[in-house]
């Protein structure tokens, strides 16, 4: 041991000549240890960066290795067949066989040098220079500690000399092993000859004993001299501790004895009074929380009385209310171990009982007579089970409103059909089953009151709708309400605490540093919570204290648990006056969707009447009904769907494209057939046309005046004032006469239907424009084929095209061309502005009339051209004058004259015989230059002169040209 204590390097830190070594960085005294390369690597394997690794089982089990080897070096050192001369067989030849090489540095050992060790050595040799001076220093003091030590180590190797056994904590000779261990059976046998060897044995161990004993006994007489003083020392003590003691005794039996008189005297009746005082208290609070019980008790009877009168807010409220009395206040009851449990199966209960009360009352208000008014039914019945559901966070139970709101839907439909059947004669409802097969049989009007009926009902049913959906909505609008000045009562509260909090802790300082709150400040200066807290601490003297092994539970009523749930009371639309609690637990973000949703419902509900009104339409357009509607009854259909859809719209405040499209799908058909059967009546019209002068019947001229004062529609029936004025051979228009055909007046007439088509139904204003576009191109090129195509020569039979078909063709384009720019106007008028484009459609018609017009004027004068032609170029200039090419000339402008001047107006004739005259010159000019006669008074140019003199006297002769002015001088070439 004193070695062990001499050679610790480490110095203590009681001693004066203590060195403290100077700390160093963690980092410098631990150095990562770097692995050197192993000295003996294995054979190569196959992959250059794993030469170091352990043998590869995969690599290395066919190939024979040192593991393979089945005899270790021990055992064949330790080889028995071998002689002892055999066993140096290491050494006996070593060295025969060495040869001198030079052995080449291995590539797998790194070349250390001195410089590797550098490191090393700066690190190492400060500690060597600490350790050298701690080993001069701890020199003197080692033979110190070896001289103190030599006789404890002396008296250990002394009592080392007793068996150990003796030293053992536990040692008794009541124990045979022990014993025999200590006194072996065979010292005491006496058996054979051996007795006084025995005898020898036994006085041996003897001695043996009494040498332990001896050696035991002067190291207590050893260790007691060492001690002696301290022992006599604590004998002393014992005896004064003794007599402290005994005076002590006395003194607490004297106290406990004046104690116990002043128990008595003093304590024990104001105790008494106390614990009396506590035992009443306790005695209270009992006797409350048994009242309390006994109203707990009665929950479940009273909540089955309220669900009986369908109260399930109340219901809701007061199982909310035992359920927290039972979890704060009687908590631990083993009488109401079960109550929590069956107040939330009572209370799972009443959620399914809600959704059905709502189910049921959704049936019914939807399924009322509708011919009642749009009032709330049972308003506050409503109300309750609203407040019920959003107390219980059924938040989707609108979705069961309107799953009715499909089914009533399809109910009212049927029901109209129904009763309409049952009220026709006609229909057979045993013979034709399908209430689809029975509305089908239905003509125009008997359909068309039944639509009536079924939109009236809608509308009802809509308003009736949206009257409950407007309760429910206020309902949530109340709770959002009451949210949010909640929200707002809680923000002002905390306000509150925190002034009260500064204002209570100033007071805290002040009575620590020994003021009087008094004399800080008075009680006008203080908040008013303040003033009420320091109201509080005043009348706090009088509370009855509390002993430590009482309960101390606050006291517990009814009215006090209840009281935590504020309510306040607010009025719906319908002036029901509700009562809102503050436990409804649902966010703003919540209540706000679920408006959205009720909004949303009644929009639905419009999506609802117009999808079935569009399945009642479709069912009914499945033979083609709605197709063969005439103008007027599609007319009607439409206005009627378009009321029913603005009367939905302003009720819902959203439109619903269902039916809007449905109207627009068959207004499209409509308008197809419309146009067809009108452009067809046009074709036959033109195909029969024979291309005279037709009479007007008085009311198409009342048509055309009517347009010219701004009306464009068709007239009413016929007035007998009408029917007996007879008909004109023209047509006044604006104060223009126009010689029309029977098709044209026919024409102008289908006309006006489109554009009265347009006022009735706005949708088709663009389809109809179209339509119309068309049915003006269509006449105008059929009209072309007919007249200049003598396409009536092979319809008709026409033997052939006269000159007077060509004209009252060209009046009739021209009356047609009339009407273009005030049907213009007219769709102008009902379009949008992003349509106007389309108006380029009558620019493209005006020019194409006019081009055709323009062609028949050029087929006049064709047809004239021709006959100047053939007549000039056989003309003689000879006697006798007139000469017979003039004469017959002027006879063919006579007759031409005749044809057109009641036709065209009179400055369209003048233009046009303007334009024959200028042929009529050419021709002339032409044959002259033929025959060499030239305007040099000469006998031929005398006859010349007579015959067109002759000419131009017939000419201006005819009606309406005699101020022509007919240039003959042009005849003549000019002289150069």
């Amino acid at each position: 041991m004193a070695s062990s204590h001499s050679s610790s390097p480490v110095p203590q830190s009681n001693s004066s000549d203590v060195f403290f070594k100077k700390e160093m960085d963690a980092t410098k005294l631990f150095r990562p240890v770097q692995s050197l390369p192993d000295v003996c690597p294995k054979e190569p394997t196959g992959d250059p960066s794993n030469l170091c690794d352990s043998p590869s089982l995969v690599v290395d089990q066919h190939r024979w290795t040192i593991y393979h080897s089945k005899v270790n070096l021990p055992a064949a050192l330790n080889d028995p067949r071998l002689a002892k001369r055999e066993s140096d067989f290491f050494t006996k030849t070593w060295g025969l066989d060495f040869v001198d090489t030079e052995v080449t540095p291995s590539f797998y050992l790194p070349q250390i040098t001195k410089e590797h060790f550098a490191l090393y050595q700066q690190e190492i040799t400060p500690r060597e220079k600490v350790h050298e001076r701690c080993k001069t220093i701890y020199t003197s003091k080692d033979t110190f500690d070896r001289t103190l030590l030599h006789t404890h180590d002396k008296s250990r190797t002394d009592l080392e000399q007793v068996p150990k056994i003796f030293m053992k904590p536990d040692f008794a000779l009541e124990d045979p092993l022990t014993f025999n261990a200590v006194l072996p059976w065979s010292h005491f046998s006496t058996a054979g000859g051996k007795g006084n060897r025995d005898a020898a044995s036994s006085k041996l161990l003897q001695e043996k004993l009494s040498h332990y004993l001896d050696i035991v006994e002067v190291n207590i007489a050893h260790q007691i001299s060492l001690r002696s003083e301290a022992f006599f020392h604590a004998m002393t003590s014992q005896h004064e501790l003794q007599d402290y003691l005994r005076k002590t005794s006395q003194a607490v039996k004297l106290l406990r004895e004046k104690i116990s008189k002043i128990d008595k005297v003093m304590c024990e009746g104001s105790l008494r009074v106390l614990r009396l005082s506590l035992t009443r208290n306790n005695c209270i609070k009992a006797y409350n929380k048994l009242k309390l019980m006994a109203t707990v008790h009665q929950t479940q009877p009273t909540v089955q009385l309220l669900l009986s009168t369908s109260e399930f807010v109340g219901a809701l409220d007061l199982i909310a209310t035992t359920q927290e009395v039972l979890q704060q206040e009687l908590q631990g009851i083993h009488s109401f171990r079960h109550l929590g449990s069956q107040l939330c199966e009572l209370e799972k209960l009443i959620d399914k009982m809600m959704i059905a009360e709502f189910s049921t009352y959704a049936r019914s208000d939807l399924n009322r007579p509708l011919e009642d008014d749009c009032q709330v039914l049972e308003e506050e019945r409503l109300v309750s089970l609203v407040f019920g559901l959003l107390k219980q966070r059924k938040l989707n139970f609108y979705e069961i409103y309107g799953d009715e709101m499909i089914i009533t839907a399809k109910n009212i439909i049927k029901q109209c059909v129904v009763n309409t059947v049952s009220q026709i004669e006609e229909i057979d409802t045993e013979v034709v089953v399908k209430l689809a097969d029975q509305m089908r049989m239905m003509n125009f009007p008997q359909w068309f009151d039944l639509l009536k009926n079924i939109f009236s009902k809608f509308t009802v049913f809509l308003k009736r709708i949206k009257a409950t959906l407007n309760t429910i909505r206020s309902v949530v609008f109340l709770v959002l309400d009451k949210n949010q000045k909640t929200t707002d009562l809680e923000d002002t509260l905390q306000k509150n605490s925190a002034k009260d909090s500064t204002v209570d802790t100033e007071v805290a300082y002040l009575t620590h540093e020994g003021m009087f709150i008094s004399d800080a400040f008075s009680e006008g200066d203080l908040p008013p919570v303040a003033a009420d807290t320091t109201s509080q601490r005043n009348t706090s003297p009088n509370s009855e204290p509390c002993s430590s092994d009482s309960v101390s539970e606050p006291e517990c009523t009814t009215d006090s648990s209840s009281s935590k749930e504020q309510t306040s009371s607010s009025v719906t639309p319908g002036g029901v006056e509700m009562m809102i609690s503050d436990d409804m637990k649902l966010t703003d973000l919540e209540l706000v969707r679920l408006a959205n949703n009720i909004q949303e419902l009644l929009y639905n509900a419009s999506d609802i009447c117009h999808d079935r009104s569009v399945k009642f339409l479709m069912a009914r357009a499945k033979d083609g009904f709605l197709e063969k509607l005439n103008s007027n009854e599609f007319v009607a259909l439409s206005r009627l769907m378009e009321g029913f859809i603005l009367d939905t719209e302003q009720i819902c405040g959203r439109k619903s494209m269902s039916l809007r499209g449905a109207l627009q799908s068959q207004a499209n058909r409509f308008v197809n057939r419309f146009h067809e059967e009108r452009k067809t009546k046009l074709s036959l019209l033109l195909d029969n046309e024979r291309w005279k002068q037709a009479e007007v019947p008085a009311e198409f001229q009342d048509l055309v005046d009517s347009v010219s004062h701004g009306r464009i529609s068709l007239p009413e029936k016929k007035t007998a004032a009408t029917e007996e004025r007879k008909p004109t051979d023209f047509l006044i228009v604006e104060g223009q006469k126009y010689a029309t055909v029977g098709t044209v007046l026919l024409l102008i007439r289908i006309i006006l239907e489109y554009c009265q088509c347009v006022d009735n139904i706005p949708s088709i204003t663009t389809d109809m424009l179209t339509r119309l576009s068309d049915l003006l191109k269509y006449f105008n090129s059929r009209s072309c084929q007919l007249v200049l195509g003598a396409g009536a020569l092979q319809v008709v039979g026409l033997k052939t095209i006269t000159t007077k078909n060509l004209a009252l063709s060209s009046r009739c384009l021209q009356l047609i061309v009339h009407y273009i720019p005030i049907i213009r106007a007219h769709f102008e008028a009902r379009l949008q502005p992003k349509q106007f484009s389309m108006l380029r459609h009558f620019d493209h018609i005006t020019k194409d009339y006019h081009d055709h017009i323009a062609e028949i004027s050029a087929k006049l004068v064709a047809i004239m051209d021709s006959l100047f032609d053939k007549l000039l170029s056989k003309y003689e200039v000879k006697a006798p004058v007139p000469s017979a090419c003039f004469r017959n000339i002027c006879k063919q402008m006579a007759k031409m004259h005749e044809a057109i001047y009641d036709l065209l107006p009179e400055e369209q004739t003048q233009m046009l015989f303007l334009r024959i005259n200028a042929s009529y010159k050419l021709h002339l000019k032409r044959q002259l230059a033929h025959l060499n006669v030239v305007n040099d008074g000469g006998p031929l140019n005398g006859l010349v002169t007579s015959d067109v003199a002759f000419y131009t006297g017939n000419l201006q002769a005819l009606k309406g040209l005699n101020n022509l002015d007919l240039n003959m001088a042009e005849i003549w070439e000019q002289k150069r």
